[in-house]
């Protein structure tokens, strides 16, 4: 498709010039060794030569591009993204000079400001019948598509994964590229109507599931020996599997990428599982491609056993704005499925910033971001440790889970002080951490073993009890339904888990000045607490000593 759309370029390139300076931002990219000689007449031979020697030293970035199909060593400077850019719109015939469009759809854009925001690529990108397809009309547009997925693909072999030999990118968040995935598989496998499904307490995924007209059967996590970590009941999915008949199973759903106690599921060994029982399986690894650990897990799995595909989020892996998520796998059956699956075309945005993104990174650029995220992780592991000792609390054991931390409120509950607050006024804290301006905690509200559980009252989603949403949220508790199925103590990831906890995750981008920011304002969050703000009553206020 590279090959073919690079002839096409080649073919029209001679008749795209930039359209007046009121309509494109586009750079004169024109000037070829002819018109370098002709200068030599207007100023000093010598400074025309350096010119066309700095022009042609970009030359050589873009035939490194076009040749190598991979990331730069380095990052490319913003000038030269914006005139890769500009020269490749000036293939789209909606830039061309004297063009007369008569169809419906002829890329026309009323205002320039979003012209320009879109450096003039307004096709969109593939066809009706495939979303990954070139376009007559757009070769500048199809041939960024077809770079954008040889830049991802190697993206996802420095991460870590080299079993990856294909993947599209596709202008769908996560939880909607799931769907996808899934009824591509369903036309692959008619029979197939239940997903078996490795518990996560997260609604996107297994809405994902409903939204496919498919069945989930849900698998309970296990708690892992000698740790507070819930993770993959292997033996769980066997039976699940055996229970409905694996000819009836469209796939074995797991994840990588979770919030703390929960750790990543084994997908190496559940590969090896849907390879015996002859039973496709996906991997939702949303935030998992900025993690060794997960990588390690689906490399593994892609050499041992079964894995379909693997999809992951462009905005959690690579800091792009929401509206994109990546399909990979170890074999390109299943992908190209899900393109020829994606009906009509489809915006260009989330593909396009994922492709500057990648050129201003550079294999460089990219490995140092995975490198300072692991980094930061153990720093802050260790540093949240510390505080959360200091005042009296505890970091739960999940070593498997080298993304998300999470901290025991026990103490909070029992101290002497707040005994009569009772467990749900730990929603305070989430409160407290908002109104210092820090997003991304969550308060989890467990039953405990013993617990009976509460319904959700009518109407209410507790999923935001007390905090504006997705921003810090508190979970668990109540006894939630979602799509007909019930699940208890809902965002706990579990039924019932031993304590009440707060999490906090360690992304990639994130900085060990906003982590250590975020500590100073939960020491202060928790003093707060301690003194009783914000509890409704005298008797909810601390005891007199």
């Amino acid at each position: 498709r590279l090959k073919s759309a690079c002839a096409l370029c080649a073919a029209i390139g001679a008749a795209a010039v930039p359209l007046p300076d009121s309509h494109s931002s586009q750079t004169d990219v024109h000037m070829n060794a002819h018109h370098f000689e002709l200068l030599k007449d207007l100023v000093n031979p010598n400074y025309v030569l350096q010119a066309e020697q700095a022009r042609n030293s970009r030359s050589k970035m873009f035939t490194s591009l076009f040749t190598q199909r991979r990331l730069p060593d380095e990052g490319w400077d913003d000038a030269s993204i914006r005139v890769l850019l500009d020269e490749l719109a000036s293939f789209d015939t909606n830039n061309f000079q004297g063009n007369v469009g008569v169809g419906e759809r002829e890329g026309r854009v009323v205002c320039d400001l979003v012209r320009q925001r879109h450096f003039g690529l307004t096709h969109g990108i593939g066809r009706s019948g495939d979303v990954m397809a070139e376009q007559p009309k757009a070769a500048g547009s199809s041939l960024i598509v077809q770079l954008t997925r040889y830049l991802t693909l190697d993206a996802i072999h420095l991460a870590g994964i080299k079993a990856a030999t294909s993947c599209c990118v596709l202008p769908a968040a996560t939880g909607l590229t799931m769907t996808l995935v899934f009824l591509a598989l369903r036309q692959m496998r008619p029979s197939g109507r239940y997903v078996v499904w490795s518990r996560i307490d997260q609604k996107s995924c297994f809405k994902a599931i409903g939204a496919a007209g498919l069945e989930p059967v849900v698998v309970e996590l296990t708690p892992l020996e000698g740790s507070d970590a819930l993770g993959t009941n292997i033996a769980g999915i066997r039976a699940a599997v055996e229970r409905v008949s694996p000819e009836n199973v469209l796939c074995i759903c797991t994840t990588t990428s979770t919030f703390a106690p929960r750790v990543p599921d084994t997908v190496d060994e559940v590969a090896v599982l849907a390879k015996e029982l002859d039973v496709p399986h996906v991997i939702n690894n949303a935030y998992g491609l900025q993690c060794s650990k997960c990588c390690h897990l689906i490399e593994t799995g892609c050499r041992r056993g079964r894995i379909d595909a693997f999809v992951q989020s462009t905005d959690k892996n690579f800091l792009v704005p929401v509206g994109g998520a990546i399909v990979a796998a170890p074999q390109s059956t299943l992908v190209n499925k899900v393109s020829g699956l994606y009906p009509g075309r489809a915006s260009m945005s989330p593909l396009l910033d994922l492709f500057m993104t990648l050129l201003s990174l550079g294999a460089a650029g990219w490995k140092q971001l995975l490198q300072q995220r692991k980094e930061n992780f153990v720093w802050f592991q260790g540093r949240l440790a510390q505080v959360a000792q200091k005042q009296g609390l505890r970091l739960l054991s999940c070593p498997a889970n080298r993304i998300s931390l999470a901290v025991d409120l026990s103490a909070l509950k029992s101290s002497k002080d707040c005994e009569d607050a009772g467990v749900d006024h730990l929603t305070f804290l989430g409160s407290a951490l908002f109104t210092r301006r820090v997003s991304g905690p969550r308060v989890v509200l467990c039953a405990l073993p013993s617990a009976a559980l509460p319904e959700s009252p009518p109407g209410t989603d507790n999923s935001d009890i007390e905090q504006p949403p997705d921003v810090v949220k508190t979970t668990g508790k109540y006894r939630k339904t979602i799509d007909g199925v019930q699940f208890d103590c809902y965002g706990a990831h579990a039924n019932t888990y031993s304590c009440c906890y707060l999490t906090a995750a360690c992304a990639i981008g994130a900085t060990q000045s906003e982590m250590e920011c975020f500590l100073v304002r939960l020491e202060q969050a928790l003093k707060d607490y301690r003194s009783g703000a914000g509890r409704k009553g005298k008797e909810l206020r601390p005891k007199a000593a």
